[in-house]
């Protein structure tokens, strides 16, 4: 008889930042559970000023409803309202798989993969992912103390032949990127790569007295005078760059590696997962790939930053 031979299994994520399915099925096993943790994230212990009442009381679940009853006057307050969930006909346990789903990639998954494991028609999976992505959008300042930044072009086929697009090439969609070094990162769409623009998201975006690595585009020439934003004097930034057109890339500290590795990871995710990209939603694209990569390590917990979401959004 043939000995067994046990194998351990090694895990990339360590056990403390591990949030498997068989979790996710045990917390969220009904759509009764998914409202109740809505409830709890914005009215915990059910305590919520009632309107009737004109002070806070408890509330209680209604049998059959989305909704929980004042245990005084049986006022209802509604958790979903006001929530990217609010008025869907759709299973709040498949809205909160479909969450689970997108922050557990690195790459994200598409609205057909959804689809198959769902049952739900493309339209509607289609519209969650849309409704999830307007969550993740963040209005950051980088605090440095070292940042790195470089432009890039998503989109079709360049109208004019190979290379950058030209000035009135609409085909691509400019996109510049700052990153902290070992730290968060901002990527946004923006009309052009002038001066103007890629200086103006400087001053909004990186802490004074930063240090800031660009490669040799003229448009970032000015940094060091770049003004503060409360238009007390410099702001002190200094500025390093590498010349990639002579096919330098390191010199000592001096590089754009993470920046151009967040680049990576967005192209090759649009490219095999999406496929495509329309310039009108690549802003939420965007948002969903800077989220995960900001809290990358967090492992799986992801989720629940994305569920916690839900309820810092509700008007």
């Amino acid at each position: 008889m043939a000995k067994r031979v046990d194998i351990a299994v090694k895990q990339s994520i360590p056990a403390h930042l591990r949030y498997t399915i068989a979790d996710f099925n045990r917390d969220f096993p009904t759509d009764d559970a998914c409202l109740e943790k809505i409830k709890e994230d914005r009215f915990p212990g059910g305590m919520a000023k009632c309107e009737k009442c004109a002070v806070d009381r408890r509330h209680y679940r209604v049998t059959g409803r989305t909704a929980y009853a004042c245990d005084h006057c049986g006022n209802h307050i509604y958790p979903l309202a006001g929530t990217i969930f609010e008025k869907t006909t759709t299973s709040l346990r498949l809205w909160f798989y479909a969450m689970y789903l997108m922050s557990s990639t690195r790459c994200g998954i598409s609205a057909k993969q959804i689809q198959r494991e769902t049952g739900v028609t493309y339209k509607t999976a289609w519209r969650m992912f849309r409704q999830i992505r307007s969550l993740l959008g963040e209005d950051l300042q980088l605090e440095g103390p070292t940042v790195e930044m470089d432009e890039t072009y998503i989109g079709g086929v360049r109208k004019y032949g190979t290379g950058r697009p030209m000035r009135g090439d609409k085909k691509k969609t400019p996109v510049v990127g700052i990153v902290e070094r070992k730290g968060r990162v901002i990527a946004k769409t923006t009309p052009d790569v002038s001066g103007n623009t890629l200086l103006g998201m400087v001053r909004e975006r990186v802490l004074p007295e930063s240090t800031i690595y660009t490669d040799e585009l003229s448009s970032y020439d000015g940094v060091k005078n770049v003004q503060r934003k409360d238009g007390k004097g410099n702001a002190g930034y200094q500025h390093r760059r590498i010349n990639h057109s002579s096919k330098v890339y390191v010199v000592g500290d001096i590089h754009t590696n993470s920046v151009e590795g967040f680049w990576s990871l967005l192209k090759r995710g649009i490219g095999g997962v999406y496929h495509a990209v329309s310039q009108k939603y690549l802003q939420t694209y965007l948002d969903e790939y800077t989220f995960r990569y900001n809290r990358r390590d967090q492992g799986n917990l992801i989720f629940k930053s994305v569920l916690a979401k839900v309820s810092e959004r509700a008007e």
